[in-house]
């Protein structure tokens, strides 16, 4: 965060209006990036497109994207956007917030929740004025301006979260039956990935068969155990395409594949192109 804002006692925060945001840090960005830091943004006007892990979503007046840290993303936005836009560290939300974690609210929990939602008019309105808030206090001197950045942060939360439940069924979040398995299997996904493919190896590690986790993940995400993995094969995939300077075949041995044939028939299986057709899209050789 300290590319954004380089003083002294706001290291672990930053807010600006978004067409500030673009001008002085992402007029020359046009690839996929990302950032070790929590990013919220409530876009008030214009168009275009966010894309978040490889997802395209459609900016409108009212959308609001909240992403974790790692996740990557980019976006082609009219020249008439506005909105606002703050960041901040897990250590600056649990600076106050010690008993709770990020992680409660369901855009956070899981990778397999949206990062999106949509604000009717009334809602736009009502939140444009707490972002404006908080870009308030963010730009002032006053005494405890952390302490009271840090509740009106959790405070947008929670009134998000809560809008963000009515909008979407099938969301995993702590309430949730199997949730927390969910949550243990995404995390040992993470750290193993590249050198563990089978299912049965991560069922081994939650203590449970792999039939019963494959039934975890079917009623939980409609999906098999394999398929989670392979998606975050394949995201990871995506993102070294993307920025990195590794050629395809040293690509596919650091994601765990000695064949780079295997590799790139799984990533055309399930995306639909070559890797080096996805790769043209965003790097010019």
């Amino acid at each position: 965060i300290k590319q954004f804002d380089k003083s002294e006692d706001q290291q672990d925060f930053y807010a600006s209006i978004f067409s500030e945001h673009l001008i002085n840090h992402h007029h020359s960005i046009s690839i996929p990036h990302k950032h070790n830091f929590y990013v919220s943004i409530l876009f008030t006007q214009g168009s275009g497109f966010h894309e978040i892990d490889f997802e395209r979503f459609d900016v409108q007046r009212g959308s609001v994207f909240l992403l974790n840290p790692g996740q990557t993303h980019y976006w082609e936005l009219s020249e008439d956007i506005e909105g606002f836009i703050f960041l901040h560290s897990e250590t600056f939300y649990n600076f106050n917030f010690s008993q709770n974690t990020l992680s409660l609210y369901p855009f956070f929990y899981s990778t397999q929740n949206s990062p999106r939602l949509l604000l009717t008019e009334a809602l736009t309105q009502e939140m444009s004025i707490r972002f404006e808030e908080v870009l308030e206090e963010y730009e002032s001197e006053r005494l405890y301006k952390s302490r009271k950045i840090n509740n009106q942060v959790d405070g947008l939360y929670i009134d998000l979260a809560r809008i963000y439940l009515e909008q979407n069924t099938g969301v995993i979040h702590k309430t949730n039956t199997y949730a927390e398995k969910i949550k243990e299997l995404e995390t040992l996904i993470d750290a193993h990935f590249k050198e563990e493919k089978s299912p049965a190896q991560y069922a081994s590690w939650m203590n449970m068969t792999a039939k019963h986790l494959n039934r975890i993940v079917q009623n939980s995400v409609g999906k098999t155990t394999t398929i989670l993995v392979t998606q975050r094969v394949l995201l990871e995939a995506k993102r070294l395409l993307s920025h990195s300077n590794q050629n395809i075949t040293e690509i596919a041995e650091y994601l765990g594949y000695e064949d780079y044939a295997y590799f790139s028939r799984l990533f055309r299986k399930n995306t639909g192109e070559t890797p080096s057709e996805f790769k043209s899209r965003y790097i010019t050789e």
